[in-house]
This record gives C-alpha cells, structure tokens and sequence, in this order.
C-alpha cells in the first residue's frame, strides 16, 4: 500500500508527563523554542499569528538548516485547542520564498497528545496537501514530511532539558 499524498502523519513517545508535553506544545513561547519560530502572540482559537522563523537552540544541526530561513515571517491560524489532547492550526506549506501566499489554501496541522505507558504520546498530522498548487505541492509535502521528523526529534530533545 502506497503512502498517502494528501497527509503527513508522524507518532512518537515521548517521554514526559501529559501535562509537560501540553505545555511545550500548547504554549506560543515553548512551541517556538524547540520549532525554531517566534510569534506574536499566544496560540488562542480563532486567532492569526504572524511567525517569522528564528533557528531552533535545540539542535545545532536543524539550526544550521534553518539559518538560510532565519527572519523570514510565516502565518498561522490557530483552529483548536483542546487542553490535554489537541492543537490544530492552518498555515502555508513550505511558504519560504518571499511573496504573498495569502490566496492560496492552507494545510492544517495537528498535535494530538494522549498518556502512554512511559510519557505521553505525540501525533502531528498535516493534511490538505491536495488543495496546494500541482506546482508547489511535491515540493512542499516532501519537505514538511522531512521537516516533522526533525520537529519530532526537536521537541524529545527540548522536553529532555531543564523544564
């Protein structure tokens, strides 16, 4: 069976309590620590945050790849929070050259935490990859599909340090 086109789906354990993994997810200030991102405002349902991309001091080596990004902005709009379990957001797919993507559809992305034996466990999904432009979509799953086994790895590694 061939994977999935439209959706990103990546599955951890992570091993921290509920509650620590909710904190690093949920709020605006954690979340752009171990992503690598600053925002102008707290995550809150319905809101639209402008972004812009400051290089993760997690791990040296995302933040190497992140450099060539460093200051360009980006937008979300948070679409749910549900505390414990789930944050949602829409944005822009691998948005990274300058211009105004604002008439193109947006992907959404979810955090979804559930307790687990040993921590908790994290599941990010993006989806609506078919509704990006065919000229810009291959490019942006594959590098989103990339980018969130780097996320995963960033938000262990940040969850492991002093909290």
């Amino acid at each position: 069976m061939s994977e999935p086109t439209d959706r990103i789906r990546k599955t951890t354990l992570l091993k921290a309590p509920l509650e620590r993994v909710w904190q690093a997810v949920s709020d605006a200030r954690q979340f752009g620590a171990w992503f690598g991102a600053a925002f102008d405002g707290p995550f809150v349902p319905g809101t639209r945050l402008s972004g812009r991309i400051v290089p993760t001091q997690v791990e040296a080596d995302v933040a190497k790849m992140q450099e060539p990004h460093s200051g360009k902005k980006f937008e979300i709009v948070v679409e749910k929070i549900e505390p414990m379990r789930l944050l949602s957001f829409r944005w822009h797919p691998y948005a990274v050259d300058e211009k105004d993507y604002s008439s193109e559809p947006m992907t959404l992305v979810e955090f979804e935490l559930a307790p687990a034996p040993g921590g908790t466990q994290l599941t990010i999904t993006e989806s609506g990859f078919e509704r990006v432009r065919l000229e810009r979509r291959a490019e942006a799953f594959t590098s989103n599909q990339q980018g969130w086994e780097h996320q995963m790895r960033l938000v262990a590694k940040y969850l492991a340090g002093p909290g």
